[in-house]
């Protein structure tokens, strides 16, 4: 399928994963498009490291909804599919400090099953809790994920009607944490299900029930790897995005958007060179993008002054040994959750007792470490990042995975 033009351009601001994917949707649609990045390189998050001989993921390290990149390549009229990927038959597999430890499958009955055998839990409770989970997110996730929340019409529509009929079942008024004490006896089964709330930065003991639709995402969507590792998820869209016509600046920061009352947004300014487009996309974080690239710092700091997400310390470390008990993703719980997120969101503090969590891409793709080793990637939940010592911190925390692991 030709792409015919519509005779405009189109600037997209940052080269990361959506600044890739509203290239290639412009694109589709006719425009000409040139992405404009400050780094040297694109993928945004999606990065890589590599040191003598180990090769490391240093962004997401999870891969689900794969259609989505998909998706992109249909529209581009692409029929071929350069990314290649695997689902994953096993999706964590979970340690806790008295010894007890499984391994999550990806189908949720033998989850059931595993859960009912390891953990003492009714196998009809996880796979009600996950009927749910599922309900939730196709109820609301579709509907306030892949909509405008600045369009009145994403709030009066069918979908929209169907969440509100829904709201006493979605877990608004009550924390994560005290519905998942509501639906399972172990408070290891507890744990593991409020564990999800730290996909998005959030602390179960405050974030609302309704975030218990992200475990669809992974045990009901599936989990996934990409055959050539994380990474390959932007090389795979930067190449889709070239080959059909989008043009690249890298290493060309933006100064500033250009716009009036009258035309919106209309250019850029790249260095002191006004460019002008019918569109500007900024696919950047959105405080940089009202106070420095629109210069409206007050808008800036509204964002600015929300509260913040948690963040992470990663390690990551080259073992000249292998673990078989080790899989892909690998999850070691903390003995206190509730401290943990305390010191999280209340002290800003680096929890004493911290979740682990370990990524091994060398279990499904061998390259990824020499041999007889592995490459782990050990991310740490932490505070966000507001001015603390962290160079008297890291070196004691690393101490501290030391010991755990």
């Amino acid at each position: 399928m030709a792409i015919h033009s519509n005779g405009k351009k189109a600037l997209v601001i940052g080269a990361g994963i959506a600044g890739l994917a509203m290239a290639i949707r412009l694109r589709a649609l006719g425009f000409e498009v040139h992405v404009y990045e400050a780094n040297t390189h694109t993928g945004g998050k999606i990065a890589e490291l590599q040191s003598k001989g180990y090769r490391f993921d240093a962004g997401p390290s999870l891969f689900t909804m794969p259609h989505l990149v998909e998706e992109l390549f249909w529209i581009s009229g692409k029929s071929s599919k350069p990314l290649e990927y695997k689902k994953l038959d096993e999706v964590c597999r979970y340690f806790y400090s008295d010894g007890t430890r499984f391994t999550a499958p990806s189908d949720k009955n033998q989850l059931a099953a595993v859960l009912a055998e390891t953990l003492g839990e009714d196998p009809e409770a996880i796979r009600s809790y996950l009927e749910r989970s599922q309900m939730k997110f196709e109820t609301v996730g579709k509907l306030f994920l892949e909509r405008s929340l600045r369009k009145i019409s994403t709030f009066f529509n069918n979908r929209a009607l169907q969440a509100y009929l829904n709201l006493p079942r979605l877990g608004l008024m009550q924390s994560l944490h005290l519905y998942n004490q509501s639906r399972f006896r172990n408070p290891k089964t507890i744990q593991l299900f409020d564990r999800y709330a730290t996909y998005n930065g959030s602390d179960p003991y405050q974030t609302p029930a309704i975030m218990s639709m992200i475990p669809h995402l992974e045990l009901g969507t599936g989990a996934y790897f990409p055959e050539n590792g994380m990474y390959q998820i932007a090389r795979s869209v930067e190449d889709l995005a070239r080959e059909i016509g989008v043009t690249f600046h890298l290493g060309k920061p933006v100064s500033r958007i250009l716009n009036d009352s009258k035309r919106g947004a209309y250019g850029i300014k790249h260095q002191g060179e006004i460019i002008e487009s019918d569109v500007v996309v900024s696919a950047v974080d959105v405080s940089l993008t009202y106070e420095k690239l629109l210069g409206k710092p007050e808008l800036g700091r509204r964002y600015l002054n929300l509260p913040r997400s948690s963040s992470a310390v990663i390690f990551y470390w080259g073992i000249r040994k292998t673990f078989p008990e080790l899989g892909l993703h690998n999850v070691f719980f903390s003995d206190d959750y509730r401290a943990e997120f305390k010191a999280l969101f209340k002290t800003k503090t680096l929890p004493e007792d911290p979740t682990l969590y370990l990524n091994i891409s060398c279990k499904e793709r061998s390259e990824d470490a020499p041999l007889n080793c592995e490459n782990w990637f050990v991310m740490v939940n932490a505070p966000s990042n507001e001015g603390q010592p962290w160079h008297e911190w890291v070196p004691m925390l690393r101490k501290t995975v030391f010991q755990r692991l």
